[in-house]
């Protein structure tokens, strides 16, 4: 009878470990920031970043599963460019204009995993909708570098690493200047993440 009881608990808690396998991550907004490129009059690449980017991100190594819902909002562009000098405005400015982001119309965007695959216990590639100046289309990222460890200041599980991938920006109605400032942007990704306690 003991050993029935015995077998009997250990089955009902083999759901809960299955369940447990699912870890929680909050993204650390101080280190990760998304960063785009563009190619400048066939002259040169101009890069610049969001400085406001937030969002969670799931993993379970088991099951070979994750998720990602990133928010940026879109007024903290910068280029670098903030000096206006004798210029009615900056690069920076132009690009919270409703020319390029249109940051008072549309203060955030978004993205949003769709499927996640996996290489070995480590996510490779994500696919997922970036909603964009009111227009969602797809994206995928591919993870250059992944790493999960205990963080070494805050003794907690910390993953971060590196994802990269490109979009059009014609697909989400931001057509000023193309082809001679070029229609593909590259995307390239720093993220922290500590797990949730």
């Amino acid at each position: 009878m003991k050993k029935a009881v015995l077998v009997g608990a250990i089955c009902a808690a083999f759901p809960l470990a299955a369940a447990a396998q699912a870890e929680n991550y909050t993204v650390d907004v101080l280190h990760s920031f998304p960063h785009f490129g563009i190619d400048h009059f066939g002259l040169s690449m101009i890069w610049g970043r969001f400085d406001k980017m937030s969002g969670k991100f799931t993993l379970d190594r088991a099951a070979k599963k994750a998720s990602v819902d990133l928010a940026i909002e879109t007024a903290s562009v910068t280029t670098g460019d903030n000096d206006r000098g004798s210029r009615p405005r900056t690069r920076d400015e132009h690009l919270r204009s409703a020319d390029f982001f249109n940051v008072a119309e549309f203060p955030r965007m978004t993205y949003k995993s769709s499927n996640v695959k996996f290489s070995g216990d480590n996510p490779s590639e994500i696919e997922g909708q970036l909603t964009l100046l009111g227009v969602t289309k797809p994206v995928t990222l591919k993870i250059d570098r992944w790493l999960c460890k205990d963080h070494p200041l805050t003794k907690r599980p910390a993953c971060g690493g590196n994802a990269s991938g490109s979009l059009k920006r014609s697909d989400f109605g931001m057509k000023l200047f193309i082809p001679a400032m070029s229609d593909e942007i590259r995307l390239m990704i720093n993220f922290e993440g500590h797990k949730d306690q």
